[in-house]
């Protein structure tokens, strides 16, 4: 009667088994794997590198966006400041040499004119210096809406077509950035290296595994427990667990509890064969403990005491 009591209530340990999920990171684009820089059995931190593809086609690609942002870039600027100071000079210098030239065919009219009265010059003499004169003023106004037009920047329509050129190969550039990067492939979380799948030289398909990673969260203990004692344990709750050259036994923690039996069998219920069934029970333990363990091994469960 004592034993049968010590066996329903949960004391007598219970078969199970390590299960690791793993992180299988693949190569996004095909390749030449040029670096391995893991081996099985280590682990590796977040961010550590893995391996590395052939990219001299993308950093060839990353140089040309490159200079192709610093030639849009050039151009916006030069839009935006206008003519350079030399050239805004020489139109200035020109406009000079133009108000002199009118100064003078002012001065040379009022002689004309003294000498029209006095009757020494034809009107028709006359009539050049006016029109000298008004020749030389529209070349002044020409060339003062040249110089007001070489301080200013470029139309409004030339910029944000400049903006819009300059935005479009900021883009081009990142696009390169992110192809080189996917080349360089770092390990996503923190684990150990359960296995690799190509060495160096291998082609590498896109999509193609190169690394398994098995980090220590998705390491958990599988165990099945009786029908009578599906009741008594819910998720959340603590077990402990043993195995071969393990040491002291450990705490995991219950995350799932299947609601299906397995291997149910082909009969009707009844009190005599509801034992059979078992339902499954997954449980995770510390992160420490977790990177000793190692998929498959088999362990010895204990339910708390309550149970």
């Amino acid at each position: 009667m004592l034993v049968t009591a010590c066996g329903q209530s949960g004391d007598r340990p219970l078969q199970g088994y390590i299960e690791g999920e793993y992180v299988r990171v693949a190569a996004p684009f095909a390749g030449t794997l040029q670096q391995l820089a893991v081996q099985r059995g280590t682990q590796v931190a977040e961010g550590a590198p893995l391996f590395v593809l052939e990219r001299e086609n993308e950093l060839a690609s990353r140089r040309q966006a490159e200079k192709q942002l610093q030639a849009a870039e050039a151009r916006l600027a030069n839009l935006q400041t206008g003519k350079r100071p030399v050239e805004v000079e020489t139109v200035a210098e020109q406009l000079r040499q133009t108000q002199a030239a009118r100064d003078l065919s002012a001065a040379n009219l009022k002689r004309q004119e003294s000498l029209a009265k006095s009757g020494f010059i034809s009107e028709a003499a006359l009539d050049d210096a006016r029109t000298r004169l008004r020749n030389d003023t529209a070349h002044v106004q020409e060339l003062q809406a040249s110089v007001a037009s070489a301080k200013l920047p470029g139309r409004p329509d030339e910029i944000r077509a400049a903006q819009a050129d300059a935005a479009a190969a900021r883009d081009a550039l990142a696009q390169a950035d992110w192809r080189l990067s996917q080349r360089a492939v770092a390990a996503p979380t923190t684990g150990r290296v359960s296995d690799t799948y190509f060495v160096v030289g291998d082609w590498v398909p896109a999509g193609g595994v190169v690394v398994s990673l098995l980090p220590p969260a998705n390491v958990k203990v599988r165990f099945y427990v009786p029908e009578p004692l599906l009741g008594s344990i819910r998720p959340g709750e603590s077990v402990r667990f043993a195995c071969d050259a393990c040491g002291n036994a450990q705490n995991a923690t219950v995350s799932f509890v299947a609601d299906r039996a397995e291997f149910t069998p082909p009969v009707l219920y009844s009190k005599e064969n509801r034992a059979k069934l078992v339902f499954l029970v997954e449980a995770k333990p510390a992160a420490e403990v977790a990177a000793r363990l190692n998929p498959g091994q088999p362990v010895d469960v204990t339910l708390s005491a309550s149970q």
